[in-house]
């Protein structure tokens, strides 16, 4: 019994740690999208027991029907999974089928293309928190195609905050400072620095997000976040916009393309560093994507895909010393991997690189990573340059664990937006 329980805790625990959020697992999966019913553009997250709904969106590229299943893990803050049974975050089925299909028409790429709304009646959350929507094959979990993040929230403790200008003269024209307060009166808080935790995301991302253990000042049931450095962001750019709506009518960014029989191929124009550019103000949509088309009816599976090549002109087309250079957004998943990383053409001296990308709207950067600091995040200073007049969006997650529990439950969020936050 002693080595059955062993067993059963590593075969628990040790596919869980391996997986990460937002990733995916086979090649043959495309355009993966999660978001709040009917807007491509909104962030998955949805209040307990509050009857929103989430669609969740993927093409597979072996254009043929497969069995495919999802069930939801949940996670601590820190997106570490919770060893808890999922009979105590789940009222339903545990693992359930995605039926709904389309094969692709219209389309030289050939695809499947998968839907679903939830959660479904029979498969319930019943907590709050960070979930990881899995996404696998044959209702096997060890046939794992893909993981996205998905946060549940209850609104047990109210939260303010508004968007300044940090005092440090060294970071005050090029970074964004967030001060906020929260106030936890609906709680039961015995030990507050051990119970309460928050996370500030810059534009939905995570692969920069500010972990806080601690507030600046507390009174009673008030707790303010306010020192000099903590949470400040980069305010980096606004971003750059690729229109993908259609390939045969060439938008602005598009320099050329190539028509084959079997494909497409689309040719950016090339992009200049702007990182010692004055900023200047346009409407994007901070990073993120949408999948529309002006040829057909239904985006989702009467649209097609594109190999498109991107060229970034670094200053006196010479390599960024000690930096790797990477095409960054929604469109690459904020990933830093082979697929993502731009080549040096020591000829051209340019930076190259390519995604597969269908249809829509896209907004994408370039950032930099230093290959000498495996720690570094990633880098606006050398190819976009940082303002603190950028237009961002901010979001404030406060997570609470009861005494003795065993697992962090999202609380209260705030969102606020740079350009009326002042």
């Amino acid at each position: 019994m002693r080595y059955l329980l062993i067993i059963c805790f590593i075969w628990i625990c040790g596919p869980s740690a391996a997986q990460s959020p937002d990733s995916i697992y086979m090649q043959n999966i495309h355009t993966v999208q999660l978001y709040l019913h009917g807007n491509q553009l909104a962030y998955p997250i949805v209040t307990l027991n509050g009857g929103e709904k989430i669609d969740l969106e993927f093409d597979d590229l072996d254009a043929n029907y497969k069995s495919y299943y999802y069930t939801y893990q949940l996670c601590n803050a820190d997106w570490t999974p919770v060893q808890v049974s999922s009979f105590d975050y789940i009222r339903g089925f545990e693992q359930n089928p995605i039926p709904n299909y389309h094969y692709s028409s219209v389309a030289l790429t050939r695809y499947t293309h998968y839907h679903a709304v939830l959660p479904e009646l029979g498969s319930l959350i019943i907590r709050s928190g960070n979930y990881l929507l899995k996404v696998f094959l044959d209702n096997d979990t060890s046939k794992l195609a893909f993981t996205r993040r998905l946060l549940v929230q209850e609104n047990s403790v109210s939260v303010a905050g508004q968007f300044l200008q940090p005092m440090n003269p060294q970071i005050s024209q090029t970074h964004q400072k967030i001060q906020f307060s929260v106030n936890s009166r609906a709680l039961s808080l015995i030990n507050p620095f051990q119970q309460l935790k928050v996370i500030v995301l810059q534009n939905h991302r995570w692969d920069n997000a500010l972990y806080i253990d601690k507030p600046s000042f507390f009174s009673g049931t008030d707790f303010e976040y306010n020192s000099d450095d903590v949470p400040v962001f980069p305010g980096g750019q606004q971003w750059r916009w690729l229109d993908l709506q259609s390939f045969r009518y060439q938008s602005d960014r598009v320099a050329k393309a190539d028509y084959q029989p079997a494909a497409t191929t689309i040719y950016v124009k090339p992009d200049v560093d702007r990182s010692s550019l004055p900023y200047y103000y346009y409407t994007d949509y901070n990073g993120q994507y949408f999948i529309k088309t002006t040829e057909s009816i239904n985006p989702f599976w009467q649209t097609d895909y594109a190999t498109v090549k991107f060229t970034f002109i670094p200053p006196d087309n010479a390599v960024i010393p000690d930096q790797e250079v990477y095409l960054f957004g929604a469109l690459t998943g904020y990933k830093f991997n082979d697929a993502t990383r731009l080549n040096f053409n020591t000829q051209k001296g340019i930076y190259e690189g390519s995604a597969l990308l269908k249809m829509g709207y896209y907004n994408y950067a370039y950032v930099t990573l230093n290959k000498n600091d495996p720690a570094a995040s990633a880098s606006f200073q050398f190819t976009e340059g940082n303002h603190l007049e950028t237009e961002n969006d901010y979001l404030i997650l406060v997570y609470y664990r009861a005494m003795g529990g065993r697992a962090d439950q999202l609380v209260g969020t705030f969102s606020l937006n740079t350009l009326n936050a002042q």
